[in-house]
């Protein structure tokens, strides 16, 4: 399991629930969260998934999202 981190356009709390499903239904995701307070709106997700399965996820909720890499 790993901790992926993306810089998103997930805003706010309408945002984080349109999201919800897509990211909830995947088994391979443990937990995430989105931080709509930080001007990159991180989403932060533990998972066995690589950083694009992830991507195809949060795009599939019409949302984008960039890895960031620390």
């Amino acid at each position: 399991m790993s901790t992926l981190k993306f810089k998103t356009n997930i805003r706010c709390s309408n945002c984080v629930r349109n999201v919800s499903p897509f990211l909830n239904k995947s088994d391979d995701i443990e937990g995430w969260s989105v931080d709509t307070e930080s001007d990159s709106k991180v989403l932060t997700v533990e998972t066995d998934l690589d950083a694009e399965e992830v991507i195809k996820i949060v795009s599939e909720a019409g949302f984008n999202a960039e890895p960031i890499t620390e």
